[in-house]
């Protein structure tokens, strides 16, 4: 029996969580996402029903790590692949693999044996890190990942290709995936080099709202009793996010980051304190990224806030005897102290063309470059 996702436009709530799950999926570069929050807040459930919004790729046909056909990246391709001058192609859902807490390093990594291979060439059986290739490894409880595991993830993560050596052997195969973990903070908190490899961060709480959360419990009442009539009621949700997300994919190259925007990116990342330059990428990324979700192609303040928030909550610094460091707080120093220096200029930053800034709901006249709507998905 297969387990009946509830649509990514079911979730009540949770506009952060969403909008952080667009953005990974729009941007592959946008290579990893945290979700911290409470028990029993849709954390997983939003996770799998992103993976349905997906398009389909392209793959080589029977090759197990789902390696490109094109032959012009020959980077992004195993050895066998790599020697195919016209290969059998076929189409594939974007894979959603999940790593269980208790995972062997062989189920993750895959088994490698020259005792069994008769001719003298190794065998090998493909993990889980192979399956992922070009796709989503989703770790529930990440931060309860053991040490062998994360050590194995952040090397493969780091090169984006696994390798696997014994008895003087090793094969290796692209492994190329978008990190998500969720994770409950009470539980423990992440060793700080995995945490460093997430692009960015969502925080989910349980609404407070009571209609809400009447709406949340009818919606799983429903699911768990008629799956099938909630997916029909949500299927026009989920067409546009679709849309949206292949939109924005085709949209993201064009999106123009101004060089004073790259400015402000480095001065917040300098004035958070933050280590090492992944903050800044991270911002940038994301800032294109939400521009592209809106329609735009070009990145607004508003895109850029929205961003840090997103890329730093996780990489400030905290110090000693010292409340931990609140990502609003530095981002209203921050941008308060911007404004300052506009207001005395006459002018606002980046604001060339004209648009308000946009923030989460995607510019203030809500219309693109092109002059047509600009639609906004965040509470999708």
């Amino acid at each position: 029996m297969t387990t009946q996702t509830l649509p990514f436009s079911a979730i009540v709530g949770q506009d952060e969580l969403k909008r952080a799950l667009l953005a990974v999926g729009a941007n592959d570069d946008l290579d990893g996402l945290l979700v911290r929050g409470e028990k029993g807040t849709a954390k997983s459930t939003a996770v799998r029903a992103l993976a349905d919004l997906l398009p389909e790729q392209e793959v080589v046909a029977g090759c197990p790590y789902g390696c490109p056909p094109d032959p012009d990246d020959p980077a992004r391709q195993c050895d066998s692949c790599r020697g195919r001058d016209d290969p059998a192609v076929e189409r594939r859902s974007v894979p959603l693999v999940t790593l269980p807490l208790g995972a062997t390093r062989d189920r993750v990594a895959g088994t490698l044996s020259v005792a069994d291979a008769l001719d003298g060439e190794a065998s090998f059986d493909p993990g889980l890190l192979a399956r992922a290739n070009r796709g989503i490894l989703y770790v529930d409880e990440v931060n309860l990942l053991d040490d062998h595991l994360v050590d194995l993830l952040l090397d493969a993560a780091a090169s984006g290709v696994n390798r696997v050596e014994r008895d003087g052997v090793s094969v290796e195969h692209p492994a190329e995936f978008t990190l998500v973990g969720t994770m409950n903070p009470e539980e423990g908190d992440l060793r700080p080099q995995l945490r460093d490899r997430f692009a960015l961060q969502a925080t989910v709480v349980g609404s407070r709202d009571v209609d809400d959360r009447v709406e949340i419990i009818d919606r799983a009442l429903a699911g768990g009793d008629d799956p099938e009539t909630v997916a029909d009621a949500h299927r026009e949700g989920t067409a546009a996010l679709e849309t949206a997300l292949r939109e924005a994919t085709d949209r993201l190259d064009s999106v123009a980051l101004p060089v004073e925007f790259k400015r402000d990116i480095a001065e917040l990342c300098v004035d958070a304190g933050v280590e090492g330059h992944r903050a800044d990428i991270a911002i940038a990324r994301a800032a294109r990224t939400l521009a592209a979700l809106d329609g735009r192609t070009k990145v607004l303040e508003g895109d850029v806030r929205e961003a840090a928030a997103l890329a730093l909550p996780h990489r400030l610094q905290s110090r000693p005897f010292d409340d931990d460091p609140d990502v609003d707080d530095v981002l209203d120093d921050h941008f308060d102290e911007a404004d300052g220096r506009d207001d005395g200029d006459g002018e606002q930053d980046g604001g060339g063309d004209g648009s308000e800034g946009a923030g989460g709901d995607g510019g203030g006249d809500g219309r693109n470059d092109d002059g047509g709507e600009a639609v906004s998905y965040t509470h999708l």
